[in-house]
């Protein structure tokens, strides 16, 4: 044997026969911890004894009286909760067996709010002092340093953070590796973490989704379903954030108000719902269901505040987080039942699916947390990530069943739309043939002089024609006829020159109601069904009597063609206008052969001619029958 060893088991002789002494024997069954032999990490569970003792009482009074556990009853998975409220007091030996002066950082664990060490000195407690970690979330770690061949009793006194997944799992760390430590034990659960920062994302777009359908459709269902998002997507975020980083934030979301975030947001879910499926008229069952639902939360989270902050009953406080949980999953199978029997309704079986799979895996996250490791290993064994996915699975069915009553929303608007276009159609026409009559008292004198004297002229000569032709009957020459049609034509084009020169009428919407009154009325007594499309508002647009009347006469000479030529039975005029004037008229008839223009002389190049002098452009297609496009800018 050399001498090194030799010194080395005089050493370890010396050191036991001191924490004999010591500890006065009642300490022997103690196993001594080596400080100067860990290396990164060593859990010290199987060598650490525990007792509770209440929290109006203090380990250093104490610590004699206590009948210490040896660490392989110490559970293994977490402190059951009528321990939860009182202090844990941890007691292990250690020793330095090298010849220089050892440093050691103690971290028991996750979930602990104060955490003080004592060395034991004869029959007394002498509190170490406080020294931490230079690291961002260091509550826990305290620091044990021993001299060159060193011993101590330790004793630790531990207050826990309320909640049920406290653990008992103390650590002692090389001092120079805490660090490392820390990025270890952070980085076995990143895969779970991660998969809920993805998550909380998918919840940050449906908020932001939410709140521009709230802001450009005024619909209250979805900002209540925006809080849903929030809520949900903070306490998921929260949980991921601080996982592992021992802090008093951490503390305050994980003992307290990751629950409060959880039950303010299913409050706003379940007001979602009754908006959503507009329960006050088409179930009122619902309706006073979600109520119900409402105030059981208002009073669960009122209960879980008082037990958390006025009283030390844990066991009490656990229990109302549970049974309200219960309680939900209970509502959700109500929920469920109520729309199997409404099942015709399509929107409420989109909801059905969603909230199903959300009772499944939040069952699955239920039994996963109350079994602790005992569930599924690794990932799977996580209670967050089946909560999440039963979450996602509900966020995709609500967006079909959405997609599903925008669609039947869209068309009920739509019908409504057309059938109060179709009953309004007359009245405007009615009202705009009121304002016409009206501006007509305002005429220019050129204009009534024209309209008076040559009117007056040409209807007599329409007159003698009719007349001469009833009593010449069948032996009617050709001339007449023509006297009698040119006399039509005079007329029509002399009340478009009196229309185009009142300056009264140079706006853009007189200009659009000449041309629908022009349009329906050319149409009466024909096969052709005329249908004209205008805007509900237009604004009083300047344009000037040359743009109106050679934009007339081209709305005139198409709709001459289409009655003439495109054996059509329905034609459409439709006006758009914003920083142009575009008319698009479009029959379903034939359609026209643009290799064959011939038919049409030369009234489509007076069109072109026509929209070229004021500016604008002419054109002409075949889609479905002939489609013409006069386009002016304004």
């Amino acid at each position: 044997m050399t001498s090194h060893s030799i010194n080395k088991a005089i050493t370890l002789f010396i050191i036991q026969l001191l924490l004999l002494v010591a500890g006065a024997g009642a300490q022997s069954s103690l196993t001594c911890i080596d400080i100067s032999k860990i290396q990164l990490a060593k859990a010290i569970t199987r060598w650490t004894d525990h007792a509770y003792i209440s929290k109006e009482n203090s380990v250093e009074t104490v610590f004699t009286q206590l009948n210490y556990k040896p660490g392989n009853a110490i559970p293994g998975g977490t402190v059951p909760g009528n321990l939860v409220s009182k202090k844990l007091i941890l007691r292990f030996q250690v020793c330095n067996t090298a010849d220089t002066a050892v440093k050691i950082w103690f971290f028991p664990g996750f979930f602990y709010k104060r955490v003080t060490l004592y060395k034991q000195d004869g029959n007394t407690l002498k509190r170490l002092p406080v020294v931490t970690p230079h690291i961002k979330d260091n509550l826990g770690y305290c620091q044990i340093s021993l001299a060159a061949y060193d011993s101590a009793i330790v004793y630790a006194e531990l207050e826990f953070v309320r909640t049920y997944v406290n653990t008992i799992r103390p650590r002692l760390i090389h001092t120079d590796r805490i660090q490392t430590f820390v990025t270890q034990v952070r980085s076995e659960n990143d895969d779970r973490n991660m998969a809920t920062f993805v998550f909380c994302g998918l919840l940050l777009m449906m908020m932001l989704f939410s709140i521009a359908n709230y802001l450009q459709g005024g619909n209250r269902e979805f900002l209540y379903y925006s809080g849903y998002a929030f809520f949900l997507g903070g306490m998921l975020f929260t949980k991921a954030l601080f996982d592992y980083h021992p802090n008093p934030v951490s503390n305050f979301f994980e003992g307290y108000f990751d629950f409060i975030m959880q039950g303010i947001g299913i409050m706003f879910y379940m007001i979602f719902m009754q908006k959503f499926l507009i329960t006050r008229t088409n179930h009122p069952f619902l309706y006073r269901f979600y109520n119900f639902g409402i105030v059981l939360i208002v009073i669960a989270l009122a209960a879980f505040s008082y037990f958390h902050y006025s009283t030390d009953n844990y066991v009490a406080e656990l229990g109302i987080e549970n049974l309200t949980k219960i309680l939900l999953l209970s509502m959700t199978i109500v929920f469920l039942i109520y729309s199997v029997r409404k099942w015709n309704d399509k929107l409420l079986r989109y909801m059905f699916w969603g909230n199903l799979c959300l009772f499944i895996f939040s069952l699955l996250s239920f039994l996963s947390a109350l079994a602790e490791d005992r569930f599924l290993p690794g990932l799977l064994g996580s209670a967050l990530l089946y909560y999440e996915m039963g979450l996602f699975l509900e966020l995709v069915l609500f967006l079909t069943g959405l997609n599903h009553k925008n669609r039947r929303l869209i068309i009920e608007q739509t019908k409504e739309r057309e059938r109060l276009r179709t009953e309004n159609q007359m009245k405007e026409y009615e009202k705009e043939l009121a304002v016409y009559k009206a501006q007509q008292e305002e005429r220019q004198r050129i204009s009534a002089d024209m309209h008076d004297e040559l009117g007056a002229g040409m209807t007599a000569i329409r007159l003698m024609s009719e007349i001469a032709r009833n009593k010449m009957k069948e032996s009617t020459p050709v001339e007449i006829e023509r006297i009698s049609h040119s006399a039509d034509e005079v007329l029509n084009k002399m009340n478009a020159i009196i229309w185009s020169m009142n300056s009264g009428n140079d706006t853009l919407d007189n200009l659009v109601s000449y041309i629908r009154s022009y349009a329906i009325e050319y149409f009466e007594g024909t096969p052709i069904e005329c249908r004209v499309l205008t805007p509900d508002n237009i604004d009083a647009i300047e344009i000037t009597g040359d743009k109106r009347r050679n934009i007339f006469l081209c709305v005139k000479e198409t709709l001459n063609n289409a009655l003439k030529h495109s054996a059509a039975s329905a034609i459409k005029i439709d006006f758009e206008i914003n920083d142009k004037l575009l008319i698009r008229i479009a029959d379903n008839g034939a359609g026209i052969d643009l290799q064959k223009l011939r038919q049409f002389g030369n009234g489509l190049k007076n069109i072109a001619r026509r929209m070229e002098s004021i500016g604008g452009t002419y054109h002409i297609e075949n889609s479905n029958g002939t489609v013409t496009t006069l386009t002016l800018p304004l």
